[in-house]
């Protein structure tokens, strides 16, 4: 990975905060993968994983217009091999691991995110 796991960390969070999707989207492939117990909640489906960015999209949109005040804090920030980990306070003041693996464009190809 190219980027500071740092600079790109508070990017992200940037954007998560700004609320804005193309720019949050910004960050990922075209292909993405996303696992994460927070589908269910958002679509209200049986699905833990997504795939594509059409369908992130609407998975994001739908989080977004139920939670208007979503607002994520960065805690820490670890790498590893094309990836990085960013522990932060997430919604409903849960804590929320995310292992994000990066293709290389150095876009987020495949995540994976745990909660408290």
């Amino acid at each position: 990975m190219d980027m500071d796991p740092h600079t790109f960390a508070a990017q992200w969070i940037a954007a998560w905060n700004s609320h804005d999707l193309e720019r949050i989207l910004g960050h990922y492939s075209d292909d993405v993968e996303i696992t994460t117990p927070m589908i269910r909640m958002a679509l209200g489906t049986d699905t833990d994983s997504l795939r594509g960015k059409p369908a992130v999209r609407d998975y994001w949109r739908a989080a977004l217009d139920k939670l208007p005040g979503l607002r994520f804090e960065l805690l820490d920030v670890a790498s590893g091999v094309d990836s990085v980990t960013l522990y932060y306070r997430s919604v409903m003041d849960k804590r929320a691991m995310e292992v994000m693996f990066f293709d290389e464009d150095g876009r987020i190809a495949r995540v994976v995110a745990h909660y408290t």
